[in-house]
């Protein structure tokens, strides 16, 4: 099958207002240029300096949308905000904070969604839910990140029903704390290639999609 053959598939399946983020990590800058071609502008890296690359190589093509999804170091954080419009991967409050203040002062007003762990995973990084309450106060104070959504990665070895009920308790967290508070938790970044259409079942606006788009990483 063929990038277009696949992506043909998926659209096939997902209604026309949820957003495909088309995950590229490790993969070629052609593959990159073949979706593009198809028609998906968004595109989602979780490595700083192999998205960069990626980047350079693309500079002509303006109207990419640059999604970050990996974990991400104080360090390299400035290189995130100042080259992705959308990072879905804010983990803790201390980045949160910290994104707060580069924003202010590099003007740059990055789209993001908060990491959260609906079911404990020591291998996932993210909020718990009652970390997250306890931490709104502060999140509702920043002003210079817009707070959009929640983003969450489900552990392995679920079954159909526990994804299912997961990606709902995800959702209903997100309207309850626009409910209860300052933020409009509108945007939901959940789902991948083996579970996204459980992930658009239960609310997603935002899948992350790689190995069903792009095939196995080399």
């Amino acid at each position: 099958m063929t990038i277009a053959e696949n992506l043909d598939k998926i659209m096939g399946q997902i209604p026309s207002d949820i957003r495909l983020v088309a995950v590229t990590k490790k993969k070629s800058v052609a593959a990159i240029k073949e979706a593009y071609n198809y028609g998906i502008r968004d595109f989602a890296e979780s490595r700083v300096q192999e998205a960069l690359e990626k980047q350079e190589q693309l500079q002509d093509y303006q109207d990419i949308c640059w999604h970050f999804i990996g974990h991400i170091q104080t360090n390299k954080a400035k290189k995130v905000l100042e080259n992705f419009h959308w990072i879905h991967s804010v983990d803790s409050l201390k980045l949160a904070e910290y994104l707060d203040k580069l924003a202010a002062k590099t003007f740059i007003s990055p789209h993001v969604c908060l990491q959260v762990k609906i079911l404990p995973d020591p291998n996932k990084y993210g909020w718990t839910v009652e970390e997250l309450w306890q931490d709104l106060p502060e999140l509702e104070s920043f002003k210079h990140i817009k707070i959009d959504g929640l983003m969450t990665i489900l552990p392995l070895g679920l079954s159909q029903v526990e994804c299912l009920d997961t990606f709902e308790k995800t959702k209903k967290l997100a309207t309850k704390i626009t409910e209860k508070s300052s933020l409009q938790l509108k945007e939901l970044s959940m789902g991948m290639s083996n579970d996204y259409l459980l992930a658009v079942e239960k609310g997603a606006t935002m899948i992350r999609l790689g190995t069903i788009i792009f095939g196995e990483r080399d």
